[in-house]
């Protein structure tokens, strides 16, 4: 099956044959196509041709993308996207081919989870896209807010009196209001402004990056309901080496579009993976939008996977980079 149809058939994904079928395609296009993912599997002394179910998959150390390119196929890069890491930590970089691959499944995720952009006053509180344009969450976040159509939808970091008079005022025009932002500014916002953010969405993006004292998911969620006045919390998780994300509504309990799941491994053995729900291990992430890269990435992450798929994110392990995705110890 060609690239094209392949990419077509990702976003059509809708029940567990598709899935399942989709995944070994996937598998075997990057095998052959990926010079590091194909090494890293012989290295592993895996014959790819055996591998005739996704529980077989080995899946890609995150640190990767630290010191290679990860790359599938040969098409030209189009955008290098950088994560933020921590002061003497190599970022990941992740070696786009396709920016309308990415915008493609970002779009869908949003709209399956929240509707259309469209309908929307946008407003966030992170680094604008000429400050961080390296940033994949600063891209999707522009080009939402390019999308919403509504004319005070923007970057309102270091501005946070003209983000309360903007959402006042929206409010009392009855519009839909998101509000999305790194974990610490919006802590600054509750702790120093106090706003009645009642009836908007507040989704944050993981991040206290050393700005502040981190946070377990808990505190963090209790502070902004209190302090915004809103009954839950949203959150994204995201990674600058993936082309998906999942959300959360609340809770901390995350849900992924039906072209990206998460599966458990076993932290004292990471070739293999828990079948049964409500076990802690690493997390592994399968994102088929990732086309074009690898689909297949075993993260720092701590986590667990509930009976329904939902999945929660419980901490990272020792020594892994703190990213600025919702990686919150618990």
């Amino acid at each position: 099956m060609g690239l094209q149809n392949l990419r077509k058939r990702i976003f059509k994904i809708n029940n567990k044959k598709d899935f399942r079928e989709t995944i070994l395609e996937v598998f075997n296009f990057q095998y052959n196509d990926n010079v590091v993912y194909h090494d890293f599997i012989k290295s592993l002394g895996k014959d790819p041709s055996k591998i005739k179910s996704p529980d077989k998959i080995p899946f890609l150390p995150v640190e990767f993308f630290r010191n290679h390119k990860i790359i599938t196929g040969s098409l030209p890069v189009e955008m290098i996207f950088e994560s933020s890491g921590t002061t003497g930590v190599t970022p990941g970089k992740h070696y786009v081919s396709d920016l309308s691959l990415y915008e493609d499944s970002f779009l869908r995720s949003f709209r399956l989870f929240y509707g259309e952009p469209e309908q929307f006053l946008i407003a966030a509180l992170l680094p604008s896209y000429t400050e961080r344009e390296g940033s994949s969450l600063v891209y999707m976040a522009d080009n939402l807010i390019k999308r919403s159509r509504n004319p005070h939808s923007g970057f309102y970091r270091d501005h946070n009196e003209e983000l309360i008079l903007t959402i006042k005022k929206a409010k009392e025009e009855k519009q839909k209001i998101l509000l999305l932002g790194v974990s610490f500014a919006l802590v600054d916002l509750a702790e120093n402004q106090s706003p009645d953010l009642s009836g908007v969405i507040v989704m944050e993006t993981g991040g206290m990056k050393g700005r502040r004292k981190e946070l377990t998911r808990t505190e963090l969620h209790s502070i902004l309901k209190e302090k915004l006045n809103v009954s839950s919390i949203h959150s994204e998780y995201g990674m600058t080496e993936l082309l998906s994300q999942a959300y959360s509504k609340g809770d901390g309990i995350f849900y992924c579009p039906p072209w990206m799941k998460i599966v458990i491994r076993d932290p004292q053995d990471p070739l293999t993976l828990y079948d049964e729900p409500y076990r802690t291990g690493g997390i592994n992430i399968i994102d088929l939008a990732n086309i074009n890269s690898c689909s297949f990435i075993a993260t720092g992450d701590l986590g667990k996977v509930h009976e329904d798929g939902g999945f929660e994110v419980l901490g990272r392990f020792d020594n892994s980079d703190i990213r600025g995705c919702n990686l919150l110890i618990e």
